[in-house]
């Protein structure tokens, strides 16, 4: 059901997560600098913008500092699966503007709770010319274990750009293709599923 997928802030805070101060490896790839840098921004942001009772000017901020970094189209793409190459391109359009809302809304809402926390970057295995890596990552918490969270990126039209995330093992990606598939298949609707994600993000 799609409403269990938005009372669940875990999943997307980790993919967006502004934190304090990440703990450099000795020298970072290109990909695993662009996680940082856009972290440290939305650090930042947070921090002087708490979303309490200012959530429509943070979550414009918050979008304007994830678009040059994450693929919403090829995301949207993989969540859909075979739905999305049945969708009109009405359909299509509506769906990433939607579901994007629906990440940044979650993010944006459920951050102060996680502001403290830390990144540590990974070794990471790359390949001069490799379009597609695995930046690995630790998030860090006072007294607590570290939570491994992983970005899948793609290098397209020059830029490098995440297009799934994996936290302890469970994908972004796939826990949205099940919940969604389940959602049309149980209304038989891939509109009614976009109508019930705008109506979701209109709410204030």
């Amino acid at each position: 059901m799609l409403h269990k997928t938005f009372r669940s802030p875990l999943l997307i805070i980790l993919f967006f997560l502004g934190c304090s101060l990440a703990r450099a490896a000795t020298e970072l790839s290109e990909p695993q600098l662009l996680v940082k840098e856009a972290a440290e921004k939305l650090q930042a942001v947070m921090k002087e913008n708490p979303p309490a009772g200012n959530y429509k000017r943070v979550s414009e901020i918050v979008t304007e500092i994830l678009d040059p970094h994450v693929d919403f189209v090829r995301i949207s793409a993989l969540v859909l699966a075979k739905h999305w190459k049945r969708a009109t391109k009405d359909q299509k359009k509506r769906f990433i503007k939607e579901f994007k809302a629906l990440m940044v809304r979650t993010y944006t809402v459920a951050f102060s709770e996680y502001s403290d926390w830390e990144i540590e970057y990974l070794p990471i295995k790359m390949a001069p010319n490799d379009d597609k890596v695995f930046v690995k990552t630790a998030v860090l918490r006072p007294g607590a274990p570290p939570i491994e969270v992983n970005y899948r990126m793609i290098h397209r039209k020059g830029a490098w750009k995440v297009f799934d995330v994996v936290i302890e093992g469970i994908s972004f990606v796939s826990n949205y293709r099940t919940t969604f598939k389940n959602d049309i298949a149980r209304t038989g609707s891939l509109e009614d599923v976009i109508q019930r994600l705008a109506t979701h993000n209109n709410k204030e």
